[in-house]
């Protein structure tokens, strides 16, 4: 049974901060299908899951008169099918239910969508085709995967931001210009957050470097753009 399957790192119990104007709870869900050289959960991502569903169940329970919502994140939370289930029983309890997501699930993603399972999407884009593969570590094909579930976004009713990692020892200025590029060709309207990576704990590619390029500075004509364009921790 799906409540019974330890696929989750752990649980906060309150944010205010992940998902916009909800209180919220966030479920880490274990495990990733990328290995990004800036990511700071290695824990997460390499995990194999310390929890279940049941061991946090009574929790929502409880509070589903003081929280608003729930972020699915880790990892990669699509890489488990169990996903479907748990926002379905997230979302009888009344509770908004916030996805981030890497975009390599097209076939979860979309089921989650049309079953009005999520509320809001956060998806990440990692870099331009060049340098997709160096970047995640996937296969050069997974961009076409990414892409095609940012199609499915964009052709969706629903609220959805894409955003970025900067980090100038993987990504050039250059390269964003060339993922803005690609989102404004996609006819992408919503907003667009940049985040600036800084080093302060162990990551993935052991990068141990703060940005030299404030990205905010480097970005000009921003308003040429059908979509908005955030600046986040620059």
């Amino acid at each position: 049974m799906w409540k019974k399957q330890k696929i989750f790192e752990s649980l906060t119990p309150f944010t205010l901060l992940d998902f916009e104007n909800t209180p919220s709870a966030i479920l880490w869900f274990s495990g990733c299908n990328m290995r990004c050289g800036y990511c700071y959960n290695p824990e997460i991502v390499y995990g194999v899951g310390n929890f279940c569903f049941d061991d946090f169940s009574l929790f929502f329970d409880e509070r589903k008169n003081l929280l608003k919502g729930v972020v699915l994140c880790g990892g990669e939370p699509t890489i488990h099918k169990q996903i479907i289930e748990i926002a379905k029983y997230l979302k009888a309890l009344g509770y908004k239910v916030k996805l981030d997501t890497n975009g390599l699930k097209p076939e979860i993603i979309k089921i989650l969508l049309e079953n009005t399972l999520v509320d809001y999407v956060a998806l990440d884009f990692k870099a331009p085709k060049e340098k997709f593969e160096i970047v995640t570590k996937t296969s050069p094909e997974k961009y076409d995967t990414f892409i095609k579930t940012l199609k499915i976004l964009i052709k969706q009713n629903i609220n959805f931001e894409v955003r970025t990692t900067f980090c100038d020892n993987l990504l050039t200025v250059h390269d964003v210009k060339i993922m803005m590029n690609e989102l404004q060709n996609l006819n992408f309207i919503g907003n667009y957050y940049l985040q600036n990576f800084m080093y302060d704990t162990k990551t993935i590619g052991q990068i141990t470097q703060k940005n030299s390029i404030n990205l905010s500075q480097e970005l000009c004509d921003l308003d040429k753009y059908k979509f908005s364009v955030s600046f986040r921790n620059f």
